[in-house]
């Protein structure tokens, strides 16, 4: 399979609507986006359910063969509706993650030290900013709850340095109404990512992926779906 190299340009063109999420989220969005399939399948089936919540939600998901970090992001369907809305960019998301790893996650470090230098990322009650260089840290204020950033990525970052790669920017009706940056709430718990660091899980007996748990600058495996992402995860604890 070929894979399409990407500018810096391009990658950070591609990272900007993602790059201010909370890690462990980031971390689901990247691994999804190399299944844009089941991304649109989960966000259909998503929309056609919209009643199942916690726990009823979880054992639908059960019965569907999909990775575990689009079944992780059926728990935000507001993220996932982003995924299917814009597939090319989705597309484009997992094709750089898979070919340049270190590059897209570097074009997330540069956003985030633009968005800091705007003061538009700091920490608040929902999240918790931390430094440790060379990485930015985006971690929950509390390990039971997520909160997904909406923001503009035209306005966060200050002045956009590329016009001919502007990035994408999704806002739904029904989104929080905001000149730059705001936060929703998730409904649903996270496990933990102790540290921003790998918490291993039991590997399933399925394909083979690579992994990452580094959009704080942690590791790079290849392990089953079920190994590293899955220590990463969003979702509800047990």
């Amino acid at each position: 399979m070929n894979l399409i190299l990407f500018s810096t340009e391009e990658l950070e063109q591609i990272a900007a609507p993602v790059a201010l999420y909370p890690d462990p989220l980031l971390a689901q969005v990247l691994m999804a986006a190399t299944y844009p399939v089941e991304v649109v399948q989960a966000a259909r089936f998503v929309q056609a359910h919209p009643t199942l919540k916690d726990r009823q939600l979880d054992e639908a998901l059960r019965a569907q063969n999909w990775d575990d970090s689009v079944k992780a992001l059926a728990q935000f369907p507001q993220i996932l509706a982003m995924m299917d809305d814009k597939l090319d960019w989705t597309q484009r998301l997992g094709d750089a993650f898979l070919a340049q790893e270190q590059d897209l996650m570097d074009a997330v470090q540069v956003l985030r030290a633009r968005a800091q230098a705007q003061g538009t990322l700091t920490s608040s009650p929902q999240q918790v900013v931390r430094v440790q260089a060379p990485y930015i840290y985006i971690e929950p204020a509390s390990p039971q709850v997520i909160y997904v950033p909406v923001y503009n990525p035209l306005i966060v970052y200050g002045p956009w340095p590329y016009p001919a790669h502007r990035p994408y920017y999704y806002y739904p009706v029904g989104w929080p109404v905001a000149r730059g940056f705001s936060i929703i709430r998730s409904s649903r718990r996270s496990t933990a990512w102790p540290g921003s660091r790998c918490a291993r899980t039991s590997p399933a007996p399925s394909r083979q992926r690579r992994t990452m748990c580094r959009s704080s600058g942690c590791c790079t495996t290849t392990r089953s779906r079920a190994g590293c992402l899955t220590g990463c995860a969003v979702g509800r604890r047990g």
